[in-house]
C-alpha cells in the first residue's frame, strides 16, 4: 500500500507580496526551499492562518536571502501581505517506509529567515 504523508513544512511564514497579474504559483526564498527540501515546480498546499483559506499551487524559487513569500495569480486573492501561512509538501510512500519517515519542519522568523528546523 502507498500512502501520502507530509514531506516538509514551512511553518508560519509571512506573506511579503501578492501579485494578482502573474501566472499562478508561490515564490519562496531559496534559503527556505533548500532547508525544507522543496524544489521549483513542486506542488504545495498552503494554509492561511489569518483567514482559514487552504489552496494548492506550485513553487517558484525566489532570490536567496530575500525572505520573499509571494502569492502569484489567483492565489493572491487568498492572502494579504502580512498574513501568516503554512506551506506543506507531501510525498507518496510505502506504508512501512512512511511509519519511520520524519518530515522536515522549518520555522522562519518574522522576516522569513530560518531560525529553527527539525
Amino acid at each position: 500500500m502507498v500512502i501520502e504523508v507530509l514531506k516538509s513544512k514551512i511553518h508560519r511564514a509571512k506573506v511579503t507580496q501578492a501579485e494578482l497579474n502573474y501566472v499562478g504559483s508561490i515564490t519562496i526564498d531559496e534559503d527556505l526551499l533548500i532547508a525544507a527540501n522543496m524544489i521549483p515546480n513542486e506542488k504545495v498546499q498552503i494554509v492561511n492562518n489569518n483567514n482559514g483559506a487552504r489552496f494548492e499551487t506550485y513553487v517558484i524559487k525566489g532570490e536567496k536571502g530575500s525572505g520573499i513569500i509571494c502569492l502569484n495569480g489567483a492565489t493572491a486573492r487568498l492572502a494579504q501581505v502580512g498574513d501568516i501561512v503554512i506551506i506543506m509538501s507531501f510525498a507518496h510512500m510505502d506504508f512501512e517506509e512512511a511509519k519511520n519517515y520524519h518530515p522536515i519542519l522549518i520555522f522562519p522568523d518574522e522576516h522569513n529567515k530560518l531560525v529553527h528546523f527539525s
